[in-house]
């Protein structure tokens, strides 16, 4: 209204003025004002207001009140009035769809105007009007614009039908548009056919299974031939369609590569990409041995190239595509090495990813010049550049092996400036040169020990503990090395850690006699000490294997290495062919197909790459795997890298396990069982029987690994063999360090780590929270997901609802979870057993095991799903009560109690109200043993109950709470004290659900 007012004001000032008054006034005014203007005879005064009516909506006033007032001023010949008017509509109508209904006769009218522009307008407007009270009276004057006899006209209308296919894909085909589309194509102006297929394009790809664009050879002779004539934008879209055909033979796809070449030249970067995409497809059924093959490889050169040329962002969309090529095609670029050097101005986005190309291009024939520039920038300012530059250099030397050397020798240098940063990423390369050149260049040890004390980063601590482990018989001190880093092993992260553990059992088993107490110290702090189940996991295998069969241990740990692979960041084949697909799209920038990253059903169609023409190779591209110098034929090895596993749940196929991990009994007879005997296999499953490959099958027999754990023969095992058998690895037998054979006390610290506490019986009546809709169907295609958690009978249980409210069957579901902070994983397949018809719904109750990959989450019980069945992939997170982890053997000894309590420092306890719960004390015990949670002791004083309670999570956590009932007073004190205490407030959470429901 302000707005309003103080151009009222100026309005005397003449034309003269610039649109821009209308947005520099603060002084407010009335609507009334404008809406007498409105109603005004004279023109311009009409024309004035309306200017006032946009700017004011601009900056996002309401004034949805003049809605009847402007909707009268549509009936004008002034083009410009009708503009704003029809702006004004399109803000408005979707609040106001019943006065929106007083435009449709101006729509009908301006339809069969006489200028085109008008008609243009009237059919764009009624397209960007998303109300459906609406959309059948628009019909008739769309039908009447897709047959105007104006080439602008029809142009619009072709885009207008896509937008009434979003709004009502029905009606659209019941009126028959899609087929006027279709004859659009024919059309004898080039900007509607690209329009025309621009419009089927997009209700094709939210229509994956309609066969719209009906590619035959003569449809795409016309899009070529109106390629030449459209305007940029035009001929993209037709370039992306050309992009969907597949060609007959290679005779068509050559005619096709002919004629799409010259826009290679075009000066836009999208027109270039385009044309780049339908090539590379194409190409794949030309034969190589042809004349014409090697014609196009050139000519694909320079204008990737000149894309080089522009200002950075561009820089950066076109060099993201070129990795794609490289990795596909290097044969297209392994001559223009230089344009990739980097520039002093370069930003570092642009720096970052020109290295990963002249990696990529790295040969025998330019060698020397990349190592000449990668030494140049490990001399750089810019910290991330420098370390990506010297890994460049370890990339080049297991690469291109007669390099080799010569970049031995730089990293070297590298390593006596003693910049601190420098000398950690050149260690961590050379271990990979080392992985690769076994026996070649361990010369360099002593430098790289000299280094030692200046690595505070967990890659190059980790990398100098491989090695030390690795090469520990070329090492006088590498006993002393190793203790070094032992001595703040718990403050390590998780990779030090594992290396370390490694690594010091390599050194007892290639020099026992000096290093029993150095080994015995790891495995102590790896199993007992720890809460990591990763490193407590290898512990307890490595403890397993010294303590039964010394001879099967050598075996696996100093088992040799298979050789690294020439390049561990290439992009899985079948994922590259389906970027090349999608080249100048976001795809191809952020290196993933479009299913994951766009929501909803668009843009999730898998492409492939079309097999080649007369030859029975696979869609695969032959020149994958080929190195670029030509060294080797066969292709890499692709290694995923360790990203987050919510991206690699996007791309992985989510098929359902073969084998399933039986659930652990949680009330065995503990006898004198060795827990390091039969205990870790029966726990394991079958998982151990291909990492341990021992030599004495009785110690891993079927039935010790398949777990028939009432009294089986192989539960003794452990026991004698642990005992009994001396570490024969020289001469000299070498007795075991003490402790590392014998069976500890039942009910100890490893008997907590296993959950196999003596025999405590199985609890009933475990709180389990109400169902909730974890993924509604209109977010997965018609699937919805409902669904809780349980703890039954010592087992974790999802109770999962599928309801299938599409019209098509599912099938094939499968389920996969991201790592979490407790390791929930599923324990077995998601049993749909027969197809999920419409309108169906199915109960499932998958048992979930707790020794999955773990990654602390926020909140911490937040746990990411994805599911997969024959149409999608789906994604949801759910949370889930901490009482699921409370086990069964969780009641603590009170003097353990009494102790633990006392060790746990007071800045761990936390308090709690628990309010308006109504239980007496042994109702709220008896309620809270059912979940899992143990009174110890209960004291009275005052007229004040006190309940002492130990809770053990799965992952061995201890909880040990106090739990405060006042006769006669509903509110309860609850103090919780944990050595992880950030668990606390989801305990206090439990009890509040366990106690009030």
């Amino acid at each position: 209204m302000e707005w309003a007012s103080q151009l009222c004001e100026n309005r005397g000032l003449g034309s003269k003025m610039t649109d821009s008054k209308y947005f520099t006034t603060t002084k407010k005014g009335e609507i009334f004002e404008l809406k007498a203007e409105l109603n005004s005879d004279k023109k311009e005064k009409k024309k004035e207001a309306v200017k006032k009516v946009i700017a004011s909506m601009t900056v996002g006033k309401d004034v949805s009140a003049l809605f009847p007032d402007v909707v009268n001023c549509m009936q004008t010949d002034n083009l410009e009035l009708k503009k704003l008017v029809y702006l004004y509509l399109m803000n408005y109508a979707k609040s106001q769809p019943d006065m929106a209904i007083m435009a449709v006769n101006t729509f009908v009218k301006d339809c069969e105007d006489p200028n085109p522009l008008i008609r243009a307008l009237a059919v764009r407007t009624m397209g960007c009007i998303r109300v459906d009270k609406i959309t059948e009276y628009l019909c008739e004057p769309l039908r009447k614009c897709l047959k105007d006899e104006d080439p602008y006209v029809r142009k619009t209308a072709a885009v207008c039908v896509a937008k009434l296919h979003d709004i009502n894909a029905q009606l659209v085909e019941d009126q028959g548009f899609l087929d006027t589309l279709k004859d659009l194509i024919s059309d004898s102006n080039p900007m509607v056919v690209a329009n025309a297929v621009a419009a089927l394009s997009e209700i094709a790809e939210s229509h994956p299974n309609s066969n719209l664009l009906d590619l035959n050879p003569q449809t795409i002779n016309k899009l070529l031939t109106a390629l030449n004539e459209c305007t940029e934008w035009g001929q993209i879209f037709i370039l992306d369609c050309l992009a969907n055909y597949t060609p007959r033979d290679d005779r068509e796809s050559q005619s096709i590569c002919e004629r799409v070449t010259p826009r290679l030249s075009h000066a836009n970067s999208a027109v270039v990409l385009s044309a780049v995409k339908v090539l590379m497809k194409f190409m794949e059924m030309l034969p190589k041995d042809l004349d014409y093959y090697g014609t196009l490889l050139k000519k694909l050169a320079p204008p990737l190239v000149t894309l080089l040329s522009a200002e950075p962002e561009l820089q950066y969309v076109a060099l993201r595509n070129i990795n794609l090529i490289v990795q596909k095609r290097p044969e297209i670029l392994k001559h223009e090495m230089k344009v990739f050097f980097v520039k002093y101005n370069d930003p570092i986005y642009v720096k970052l990813e020109k290295l990963d190309i002249m990696i990529r291009l790295a040969s025998q024939a330019n060698i020397a010049q990349v190592l000449a520039e990668l030494k140049e920038y490990a001399t750089e300012v810019d910290v991330d550049f420098v370390r990506k530059a010297v890994r460049a250099i370890g990339r080049c030397a297991i690469k291109v092996e007669q390099s080799a050397e010569r970049c031995v020798s730089t990293l070297l240098d590298l390593i006596q400036t003693k910049v601190n940063y420098v000398v950690q990423e050149a260690i961590v390369v050379i271990k990979d040169i080392f992985r690769k050149y076994p026996n070649k260049y361990e010369s360099v040890i002593a430098t790289l020990c000299e280094n030692l004390d200046s690595l505070d980063e967990p890659e190059a601590r980790a990398a100098m503990i491989w090695i030390v482990g690795e090469y520990a018989e070329r090492i006088d001190n590498a006993d002393e090395l190793l203790e070094s880093f032992l001595e703040g092993f718990h403050d390590e992260s998780t990779q030090v850690q594992l290396q370390l553990l490694t690594a010091i059992v390599k050194l007892f088993l290639k020099k026992p006699t000096e290093t029993q107490e150095l080994v015995q110290q790891v495995l102590s702090l790896a199993t007992q000490d720890s809460d990591n189940p990763d490193l407590r996991d290898r512990g307890y295998i490595y403890w397993r294997l010294l303590s039964t069969d010394p001879v099967a241990a050598k075996e696996v740990v100093l088992a040799e290495k298979p050789l690294i692979s020439e390049e561990t960041d290439l992009i899985e084949p079948t994922l590259l062919e389906e970027l090349i697909c999608h080249i100048g799209t976001l795809a191809s920038v952020y290196h993933k197909p479009p299913s994951a990253f766009v929501e909803g059903s668009r843009g999730v169609q898998h492409k492939r790459l079309p097999a080649r023409a007369g030859s029975g190779e696979s869609t695969e591209s032959p020149d994958v795997g080929q190195s670029v110098s030509g060294v080797s034929d066969a292709p890499p090895a692709v290694i995923p890298s360790q990203g987050d596993l919510l991206g690699d749940l996007l791309n992985l196929d989510l098929a359902p396990p073969t084998t399933t991990v039986p659930p652990v009994p949680s009330s065995m007879q503990m006898g004198a069982m060795d827990l390091l005997g039969g205990g870790l296999d029966s726990l394991s499953g079958s998982h151990y029987r291909t990492e341990v490959p021992s030599p004495q099958p009785a110690d891993f027999s079927e039935r010790e690994l398949g777990g028939d754990l009432g009294g089986s023969p192989a539960m003794g095992v452990g026991v004698g063999v642990g005992v009994g058998v001396g570490v024969g690895l020289g001469p000299a037998p070498v007795g075991m360090p003490a402790g590392l054979g014998a069976a500890p006390a039942v009910g100890g610290g490893l008997g907590d780590l296993f959950d196999l506490g003596g025999g405590v019986g199985m609890t009933s009546g475990s709180y389990s929270p109400p169902r909730v809709v974890w993924l509604q169907a209109m977010k997965a295609k018609g699937l919805e997901i409902s669904g809780t958690f349980a703890r039954r009978g010592g087992v974790i249980q999802m109770d999962v609802s599928l309801t299938n409210k599409a019209m098509s069957v599912m099938s094939d579901f499968a389920v996969q979870f991201n790592k979490n902070s407790f390791g929930m994983a599923p324990a077995g397949p998601l049993q749909v057993l027969t197809p999920l018809g419409p309108n169906q719904t199915v109960e499932v109750s998958l048992p979930l095991s707790s020794t999955g990959p773990v990654m602390k989450m926020e909140p911490l019980n937040n746990l990411q799903v994805a599911v997969k069945n024959n149409i999608d992939v789906f994604y949801f997170s759910c949370q889930y009560p901490i009482s699921l982890l409370f086990v069964e053997d969780g009641k603590m000894d009170r003097q353990v109690f009494l102790a633990t309590w006392k060790d746990i420092p007071s800045d761990n306890e936390a308090q709690f109200q628990i309010k308006d719960c109504h239980l007496s004390s042994d109702a709220a015990s008896n309620k809270l043993q059912g979940s899992n949670i143990f009174t110890v002791a209960k004291r009275t004083v005052e007229a004040q109950d006190m309940l002492y309670q130990s809770i053990k999570l799965t992952n061995g956590i201890w909880v040990l709470a106090e739990l405060r009932i006042q006769t006669g007073n509903p509110n309860y004190t609850l103090s919780v004290k944990c050595r992880a205490p950030e668990v606390s407030q989801y305990v206090s959470q439990c009890y509040e659900l366990i106690l009030k429901n």
